[in-house]
């Protein structure tokens, strides 16, 4: 798809800025959609800022965002913009079904309506329960168990249904499991751990609390993931993709290779509040994703001990720096 112009929502978070510099690199125009495009700092995309049409498009407003989608005319849609801490959806079901389903519906008819492609990123909170299921496939049962899960559902639901509509939209959905980056909020475990990790190498910090260290998890890289983006909805025939490592490791696996990167033994470092300890989750979620490696090619390149490596080595930087 070299030169096409390409509008991306959320082009601001982790996968919009490594998407961001792909699309760059790759020679496209690229339309980034943020909430104040003027005066605003954006340290993960300074490398390709230059390079960038940034434009004014809010999730709380689906009806105005799905006019900036028909002014800016893309040939590609990539909609990653949405709410992505699962527990907040608990405080307000009806704002994040109104910024992940009613922004969704928006930019697919939209995306229609100007003969755009257009991919929207679910989640594997769709399954839910998933009826025991593990690994999940694209044809798992969904039985969503938190707001959040029934939003992205909802959105994963109306891609298809607009696919195989009487107007159809070269629609594609990708059920994303979790990814990591440095580029990951501080408030996400994993960021936690890293960045402790980091900081007790250093001498800053003594210890770290964490939840339940046997909690699971389907780890990949954000770069890896939206290279499974790009190849879902550059294919000829518009389909839905798990785009997951298939391979499940616990959030003790997480600290122990983040302490590993260091030279420290996690054990001595990390310990277990249980003011932070869910209950134990009935399924599982772990992607099977044969049908993107047989279809799309596509595979992640990025080991799970490379990616924390990766991740740690940021938080040194960041805290040297700050120093």
């Amino acid at each position: 798809m070299s030169g096409t112009r390409v509008l991306v929502t959320g082009i601001t978070g982790q996968d919009g800025s490594y998407l961001a510099e792909r699309l760059v690199a790759d020679g496209h125009h690229v339309v980034g959609v943020v909430r104040e495009p003027e005066g605003r700092e954006l340290p993960d995309l300074a490398r390709v800022r230059a390079e960038l049409e940034l434009v004014a498009g809010d999730l709380s407003d689906p009806e105005a965002l799905g006019d900036v989608v028909r002014a800016a005319k893309p040939d590609r849609v990539f909609h990653l913009a949405a709410p992505t801490f699962v527990p907040a959806s608990w405080e307000s079901p009806a704002t994040t079904m109104r910024e992940i389903v009613d922004a969704t519906a928006a930019v697919l008819t939209a995306g229609r309506d100007v003969g755009a492609r257009v991919l929207v990123p679910t989640s594997p909170e769709i399954y839910g329960y998933a009826g025991g299921e593990s690994p999940q496939t694209e044809r798992s049962v969904k039985l969503p168990r938190s707001p959040y899960g029934v939003a992205k559902l909802a959105a994963h639901e109306l891609v298809r249904v607009l696919r195989e509509g009487a107007e159809p939209v070269h629609a594609v959905a990708t059920v994303t499991y979790n990814h990591e980056s440095p580029r990951r909020p501080a408030r996400f475990v994993t960021r936690k751990i890293t960045r402790a990790a980091a900081a007790i190498a250093l001498g800053i910090e003594s210890e770290v609390s964490l939840g339940s260290l046997d909690a699971q998890r389907d780890w990949s890289h954000a770069r890896d993931v939206v290279d499974g983006m790009v190849r879902a909805l550059e294919h000829e025939t518009p389909d839905d993709y798990v785009l997951a490592s298939g391979e499940a490791r616990t959030v003790g696996d997480f600290a122990r290779a983040a302490f590993a990167a260091v030279d420290l033994d996690a054990d001595e470092y990390v310990r277990v509040d249980p003011r932070f300890v869910r209950p134990p989750e009935p399924t599982v979620l772990v992607g099977d994703p044969s049908h993107a490696r047989k279809t799309l090619g596509w595979t992640p390149t990025t080991t799970f001990e490379g990616l924390v490596a990766e991740m740690v080595e940021a938080d040194l930087a960041a805290l040297r720096a700050t120093r």
